[in-house]
């Protein structure tokens, strides 16, 4: 599949199943790749990512979203959450989390002074890269995957259970697997709208 092919069929899938189309070492290799070649500005290399898989996927999705959104959704509508949860994420085979090192982004405020009010959006730019990234690899390596954005409500717990430094920001979550649903047509609106060419 080439890269064009794989972004045009990069989409949100929502039901997954607990199998993976390359092995754990191959899965590892797509996030070693990302990190190398995904571009960050002032060449920050900021972004950290967390692979989650088997017992560590469950737990993120059971015993630390779940448990988090029970104590916040009230009692009648938690069935709900739950179902969502159970199907679309962890049922998966894994996630992928995202996160950025706010001592590398402070460090360079204090070094380019002039700069210091972008390295923020900056920071969260090279994470979606990283995301995008991911994401299409995924995509051509037979899997489906969607981005989630639990945080911060998950921040403490998941830094807490996988023992990760307290600057580390958790920007988004990526459960996937494989696909057992078929996304809706998307629909585009109108490139005209969105694209424009000057020549002088």
């Amino acid at each position: 599949m080439t890269f064009r092919k794989a972004l045009e069929q990069r989409r949100s899938y929502y039901e997954l199943s607990r199998a993976a189309a390359i092995d754990d070492k191959q899965i590892e290799e797509i996030l070693h790749f990302a990190a190398k070649f995904v571009p960050s500005a002032f060449n920050s290399q900021s972004t950290r990512m967390v692979l989650l898989l088997h017992e560590a996927h469950t737990a993120l999705w059971n015993d630390i979203v779940k448990e988090t959104l029970r104590a916040m959704v009230p009692p009648a509508a938690f069935p709900k959450t739950e179902q969502k949860i159970d199907k679309s994420f962890a049922a998966g085979y894994g996630t992928v989390l995202f996160f950025e090192d706010t001592h590398v982004v402070e460090k360079l405020q204090k070094e380019f002074p002039t700069y210091a009010g972008n390295f923020t959006s900056w920071a969260e730019q090279t994470s979606a890269m990283h995301q995008l990234a991911v994401w299409t690899m995924l995509e051509e390596s037979g899997m489906g995957a969607s981005l989630q954005h639990y945080n911060p409500i998950i921040d403490d717990k998941v830094r807490q259970r996988w023992n990760l430094p307290d600057h580390w920001r958790l920007t988004a979550q990526m459960p996937f697997g494989m696909p057992l649903d078929k996304p809706a047509p998307k629909e585009f609106l109108p490139l005209e709208n969105r694209i424009f060419t000057f020549d002088k």
